[in-house]
């Protein structure tokens, strides 16, 4: 902001609410918009998603399972960025948890009332000397829907699911916010249909072409800082939780 640009930032924002706070902050003082990345908000697989839990397509939802998973090859945090709490946070929930985060928050509709999580470290495994191996979380809703969520650098065979079952059916996604190669179903009453709503490869340009109409309309972010310090918020309580061992009230 201080070179007069306008900023389209990658996930996750920063690693911490107050740093998240001081960009907002940068971003009002010069009058410049701040974007963050969150591609799958212009993906069609998760659009329609988003679409088919607004018009109640599978009826009051009660549980949403997340799995953002895969293991990660010998490393150390000499060699990757990745494996560096300084550049990392805790590790597989900022980089690619954050998308089963996302999709929990935006296929549910709601905040959450609370978060409980658990964290893995194996001991003696250079990858895993700074961060955490594996996030297991659970939030609650104030609707009762619960939404079950992991990620990990250390599972396999990976996995990039989302998956949302109600009193009236389920909606299956798998993969579910990858590059392309998506996969959904919507299975109601015992019958299922597999949907293809459009090209994932377009989300990158769907992504830009919003920052760019944002800039020269003067219009709002879809995807602004708040939404990643909104996202960075409950990250802190899943680490609170964990640290703690409890679940943490939000």
């Amino acid at each position: 902001f201080a070179a007069g640009k306008h900023v389209l930032c990658e996930k996750p924002m920063a690693l911490s609410v107050a740093e998240c706070e001081q960009m907002i902050a940068a971003s009002e003082a010069s009058g410049k918009k701040l974007m963050i990345a969150y591609r799958c908000h212009f993906e069609p697989f998760n659009l329609r998603a988003m679409e088919l839990m607004r018009e109640g397509a599978v009826g009051k939802i009660k549980t949403i399972e997340t799995a953002q998973t895969y293991r990660m090859g010998p490393t150390s945090v000499a060699e990757n960025w990745r494996v560096v709490r300084a550049l990392a946070g805790g590790g597989p929930l900022e980089d690619y948890g954050i998308y089963g985060l996302q999709s929990a928050l935006y296929l549910s509709g709601e905040m959450p009332v609370s978060v409980k999580a658990v964290t893995e470290q194996p001991a003696n495994d250079p990858r895993f000397a700074e961060i955490f191996s594996t996030v297991t979380t659970e939030m609650r809703f104030p609707s009762g829907a619960v939404a079950n969520m992991v990620t990990s650098y250390d599972t396999t065979p990976g996995r990039n699911l989302a998956r949302v079952e109600g009193e009236g059916g389920m909606l299956m996604m798998e993969p579910a916010t990858g590059y392309g190669g998506h996969k959904m179903s919507l299975v109601r009453d015992g019958v299922r249909e597999d949907l293809v709503p459009g090209d994932p490869g377009v989300q990158f340009a769907r992504m830009c072409d919003h920052m760019a109409d944002a800039i020269r309309e003067d219009a709002a972010i879809l995807t602004p800082g708040e939404m990643g310090l909104r996202d960075m918020a409950l990250i802190e309580a899943i680490y609170r939780s964990a640290a703690e061992g409890r679940e943490i009230t939000l």
